[in-house]
């Protein structure tokens, strides 16, 4: 039994799955699936994973079969742990491109093929499969890698659409308008993804980003949205612009409406309304909003026309009320101030302030830093959503200092972007983009 295996165990005896979990996880790569099977059978029976559990004892009971590969590396998937599946899948490939062994002689002449448990499972299927599980773990260059390299199995969809897919999280724009040029027309199911893709190919060509660590750039051809800040602190660390955890403040809320005010200026765009959401965050946003654009504000209603929908952070607002968001009505707008982007809520703003992992709000109990140097919980403000906006509008618009390592950003450079961005800014359904994409940033376990 290998070291991590090992301690993966010992953590499960101990009685912390969790802690087993992530032992397998992140050395999925260096252990055989087989190898591993048992313990993530019982893992997944206490989980309550029949499925997971059952495809682990048959793996156990008969590794190196395809069929048996293949069953546990979707059941992984199917309960989101794609790291465990990617070698799977990737040996399950391996065995159902192999040539078949040669049949047992029978008589002179006669030949008779002997029947294997996974004679219908096909290359394409497991192909699929692991560029699926790949995909999960955002390792979108060894997905294209792998559709380039077995083109000749593929269909047009949702295989060839799955490389265009994969070129862009890799950031190979060149590579993705080519095998989109040569598609068929998508039918069905697969209508809307094709027009998605055509969507950020389109938005590459007019506003080409500008290098792999243009976050700006690369977010907007991915999920049509405007960033209007880039956070000062680790840009050379890796995080590339993003935030991993923010206590957020009302200076930065403030920039970030002011920031919000100049893209929509640069973009040709005016309100006439603010649409308010339910929580109390983002109605307070929303209500300083108003007075800063001199517009009513009143409870969003779908389908309401040039609608400055307003959201402090979507992933804690209803669900409900985000679904309705997907769809936009004429000129409606939708400005988010922290956006989530390892979790990602189900509608993409049109305009987000910041890109964070994990945000604690300003009128949340977070951390708070005495005199003498301590750190304790602070109380949570308990202040209406009326008087939070009266706060809002008294906090300081200037921009947060950081570290002096993040690329200047001015207004001018935000300006610029949006004007060049506006022609195509604001189309079609708000689809969630699940991927980071092509520029990396460090991220918590």
């Amino acid at each position: 039994m290998t070291t991590e295996l090992s301690k993966a165990r010992e953590l499960f005896e101990a009685g912390d799955p969790q802690g087993s979990m992530r032992i397998l996880r992140s050395a999925a790569e260096e252990l055989a699936s087989a190898e591993i099977a048992p313990l993530v059978a019982e893992l997944a029976r206490g989980a309550g994973f029949t499925d997971l559990s059952e495809a682990s004892t048959a793996l156990a009971a008969r590794p190196g079969e395809a069929a048996r590969l293949y069953a546990y590396g979707y059941a992984c998937v199917e309960r989101g742990l794609p790291a465990l599946a990617v070698p799977a899948l990737r040996e399950a490939l391996g065995l159902t491109l192999a040539p078949s062994a040669a049949p047992e002689r029978k008589g002179l002449f006669r030949r008779k093929s002997t029947p294997r448990s996974d004679a219908r499972l096909t290359p394409r299927r497991v192909l699929l499969e692991l560029v699926t599980s790949l995909e999960r773990v955002e390792r979108h260059t060894e997905a294209l890698e792998l559709l380039r390299g077995h083109d000749a199995l593929l269909a047009d969809w949702p295989d060839r659409y799955l490389t265009v897919y994969n070129a862009l999280m890799s950031g190979r724009t060149d590579t993705a308008r080519e095998v989109f040029d040569a598609l068929s027309a998508p039918e069905g199911m697969w209508t809307g993804p094709g027009r998605r893709v055509g969507r950020m190919l389109e938005r590459a060509a007019a506003v080409p980003p500008t290098g792999p660590r243009d976050l700006r750039g690369w977010h907007y051809v991915l999920t049509g949205g405007l960033l209007t800040t880039l956070s000062p602190h680790g840009f050379d660390q890796g995080m590339n612009g993003r935030w991993g955890y923010l206590q957020d403040d009302f200076d930065s809320c403030r920039h970030g409406l002011e920031r919000l005010r100049k893209a929509l200026a640069a973009a040709g765009r005016e309100p006439a309304s603010i649409g308010l959401l339910p929580d109390r965050g983002s109605r307070a946003l929303g209500l300083a909003a108003a007075r800063l654009f001199g517009v009513p504000a009143a409870p969003y209603r779908p389908g309401t026309p040039d609608v400055l929908v307003v959201a402090y952070d979507l992933t804690g607002c209803d669900p409900e009320a985000v679904a309705a968001l997907t769809e936009r009505a004429a000129g409606e707008l939708l400005f988010e101030h922290a956006t989530c982007w390892t979790a990602p809520p189900a509608a993409t703003a049109d305009v987000s302030t910041l890109l964070v992992q994990s945000v604690v709000a300003p009128w949340e109990p977070g951390l708070r830093w005495s005199a003498d140097g301590t750190v304790g919980e602070a109380e949570p403000d308990g202040r209406t959503a009326e008087e939070l906006a009266e706060a809002l509008l008294a906090a300081d618009p200037a921009a947060p200092e950081g570290d002096g390592q993040t690329p200047a950003d001015p207004d001018g450079a935000l300006a610029a972007f949006a004007a060049r961005a506006a022609e195509r800014w604001a189309e079609g359904p708000r689809d969630r983009v699940n991927s980071a994409g092509p520029v990396p940033s460090g991220r918590f376990g």
